[in-house]
């Protein structure tokens, strides 16, 4: 039966809660940041990254501004603001027939703001670990 990842995500997006991201991916999960070079797979250290991600963007100025959706796959567009930096990207969401998400791909523009997420995101995930 065909899902529509939006809405799986939408309900542990920004979440920061490793448990519950963790329910809907898939073990074999795929996730690819737009800072990190090679895919990263499993669901454990997609978890963290996407738990990472809600610490490091979902403040009040996140938002979800677009939706495309297709038989289990899915682009949303968010936009956000850390420290005066305007941030636009995308998630590039798959699922399977389970509605357990395999992929997750995230794009993030302009390059001012990738750095910076670079740059949050590598401290909020040091700060998880301790």
């Amino acid at each position: 039966m065909p899902h529509n990842p939006a809405e799986i995500w939408h309900r542990v997006a920004l979440s920061k809660d490793v448990g519950e991201i963790e329910k809907v991916l898939h073990d074999d999960c795929v996730f690819e940041s737009p800072v990190v070079h090679t895919p990263q797979r499993g669901k454990a250290i997609t978890s963290q990254y996407l738990a990472a991600a809600g610490h490091t963007l979902g403040n009040d100025t996140f938002r979800y501004v677009g939706e495309w959706h297709r038989e289990n796959s899915t682009i949303l567009e968010f936009t956000a603001e850390i420290d005066g930096i305007k941030i636009n990207g995308i998630d590039m969401i798959s699922c399977d027939d389970d509605g357990l998400i395999t992929h997750f791909k995230v794009m993030v523009r302009p390059l001012k703001a990738v750095n910076m997420l670079h740059q949050k995101m590598g401290e909020m995930l040091e700060k998880m670990k301790g």
